[in-house]
């Protein structure tokens, strides 16, 4: 399985190291750190030393943040290469920790996000934390692009903390990994980039096998498989995946009405296509 496992990978960085030699996803800098109401930034810790934590500059006292663990593209290992994105979203209240370090080099893996998800539980009841009492234990989320999607897939399908899984530009590179769709028991979303996405058929695959009852959502946008990650704020990708976090983490009824219903937000959009399931 290991083996299986390295190959795939390798599969799915190549194809996404060929494809970020002719866009990056970060071309423009973050401005002022996200729309939210809380500025956000990054930080690192030698209690993780691999990953780079995003989150509000100053989080309000009765402010809990949900964790939210990424993945990037290529599986690479650059903490910073969706920054304006992942500012963003933790611009609306939540910390998100991405695999690598801050211009990072080399690759990842599943485990790293299993890392982050463990690092930010302990960080919560450590007393001489920065976060302690501040994290929401109970709120997890798993996602990532791409290569970085095929590492959330993999967390998502045996770790029982995952509330939901957001897939980007991503979707299974091999039949012999569909059992892990099996196994998905948390709501899903992808988002792709439209037909040019080079992982639009994929993603399409998974869509038709997950399991009958599992609450579901597909948006395509038609922005290639890089999307919109390196405009400021993470343009359209970076207000939609925040929707859908405040949505399956936070409860928020407004952006609940983005993606659930025939008359969702993104449904009559005319930029949109989308698919639902199983989410009234």
């Amino acid at each position: 399985m290991k083996l299986r496992r390295l190959m795939r990978r390798a599969v799915a960085v190549g194809v996404t190291v060929a494809l970020a030699g002719l866009i990056s996803p970060t071309t423009a800098q973050a401005a002022p750190g996200g729309t939210g109401p809380y500025i956000a930034d990054y930080e690192t810790t030698i209690r993780l030393r691999n990953h780079t934590i995003y989150r509000p500059n100053t989080i309000p006292a009765g402010v809990t943040l949900p964790i939210v663990a990424w993945g990037n593209g290529a599986c690479r290992a650059d903490g910073t290469w969706f920054e304006n994105f992942l500012k963003e979203l933790a611009s609306h209240g939540f910390l998100v920790i991405a695999n690598g370090r801050p211009g990072g080099s080399g690759s990842t893996d599943a485990d790293m996000l299993v890392d982050a998800i463990d690092w930010a539980i302990a960080e919560n009841s450590r007393r001489t934390s920065k976060y302690y009492g501040k994290i929401d234990t109970t709120k997890v989320a798993v996602m990532g692009q791409s290569c970085g999607g095929l590492e959330a897939y993999e967390v998502a399908s045996s770790d029982a903390r995952i509330d939901t899984t957001v897939i980007w530009n991503s979707g299974m590179l091999s039949d012999a990994d569909n059992a892990q769709l099996a196994r998905l028991r948390a709501p899903i979303a992808y988002f792709t980039g439209g037909p040019s996405d080079i992982a639009y058929a994929n993603a399409i695959d998974d869509w038709r096998r997950l399991p009958a009852t599992l609450p579901a959502f597909m948006g395509h946008l038609d922005v290639g498989h890089f999307g919109t990650y390196g405009q400021p704020n993470g343009g359209e990708y970076g207000r939609v995946g925040a929707h859908w976090l405040k949505w399956q983490l936070k409860g928020d009824t407004t952006s609940r009405a983005q993606f659930a219903g025939p008359a969702c937000g993104l449904c009559v959009d005319p930029d949109w296509e989308t698919e639902q399931k199983n989410l009234n």
